[in-house]
């Protein structure tokens, strides 16, 4: 029994493993795309974008193997990704973060925010010419970590909805909940009432 249980925690964290390194490859590709074409119209952006690739591989490979990390290290590498969004899309993109000061030592999966705005960059902002917000919130509320992410985009009708939860970020991300909280967390996306989309996550 002690055997197999061993082998059932080495089969989980081996999934999750795979999950998390799904990621890598699919942030990759579309950082080196949005350099590529920058590159014939900015070359000096596109440079601030290497630069910035290159601090977010090296925070990546700080955490290779560990599935958790405080939130104050997952907002810094999502500062390093958000400013290559934000030299790819210069004014038509701003950022508030709401992040209250005691939760960032709270432990959170590693890479779970960077898919979120991922999506909401996609999503929100890119279709649209007109300049958009994107907000992230970070509280404590009775020993839960409440984490959201939302855009001032068109929000989605409930046919985008379905597609988009199936995507390759969302689906993972909410696959690697399941494996770490089992059945203790909540993930929820839905259009905001004053327009956009929210995505809200409540973890341990």
């Amino acid at each position: 029994e002690l055997k197999a249980s061993q082998l059932q925690a080495q089969l989980a964290q081996s999934q999750l493993q795979a999950l998390k390194m799904q990621l890598h490859p699919h942030f990759l590709f579309n950082t080196l795309h949005a350099i590529s074409s920058l590159m014939r119209r900015d070359v000096e952006a596109a440079e601030r974008m290497i630069t910035r690739l290159s601090d977010l591989l090296r925070l990546t490979l700080e955490n290779v193997g560990a599935q958790e990390t405080s939130l104050r290290q997952e907002l810094e590498f999502l500062e390093r990704y958000l400013e290559i969004e934000q030299t790819r899309f210069r004014d038509r993109l701003q950022v508030k973060m709401e992040i209250e000061p005691e939760t960032l030592d709270a432990r959170v999966p590693n890479l779970i925010l960077q898919p979120l705005v991922e999506n909401a960059v996609r999503h929100g902002i890119a279709p649209h010419a007109a300049p958009g917000l994107i907000e992230i919130s970070a509280r404590l509320k009775e020993n839960k970590l409440q984490l959201q992410v939302s855009d001032n985009g068109a929000g989605l009708p409930d046919a985008r909805r379905a597609q988009i939860k199936e995507g390759v970020g969302l689906a993972n991300t909410r696959a690697r909940l399941e494996h770490l909280y089992g059945a203790n967390y909540l993930f929820d996306l839905g259009n905001r009432d004053k327009g956009g989309l929210v995505v809200s996550l409540t973890i341990p």
